[in-house]
């Protein structure tokens, strides 16, 4: 394992360079993709509602992730973990 350690820094430091854009795709992408993607960028009004779409999604995704590891709320009745156990515990003869 800690042979590996250099080899995925050597492959993390490199494959920065491979993912952003090249000098001349910089020049032809739209303003705000200038650096991010190779090729065409978002050609139409549809391109940009799906790119943002897309974006918010993320984000309320990251927040409700992120609040519910914080704080799960597994101590209230109806959360799902405690509805699993009263089933099986009643089910099987438990207390």
């Amino acid at each position: 394992m800690k042979r590996l350690i250099p080899i995925y820094g050597i492959l993390f430091g490199l494959g920065h360079q491979v993912a952003w854009a090249c000098d001349l795709c910089k020049k032809n992408q739209p303003k705000g993709f200038e650096n991010i993607t190779h090729g065409q960028g978002p050609t139409g009004n549809m391109d940009y509602i799906i790119t943002w779409s897309a974006i918010l999604l993320v984000i309320v995704t990251l927040f409700f992730s992120i609040k519910f590891l914080v704080r799960p709320r597994e101590h209230e009745p109806d959360h799902i973990k405690n509805i699993v156990w009263d089933h099986n515990l009643r089910e099987h003869g438990g207390q």
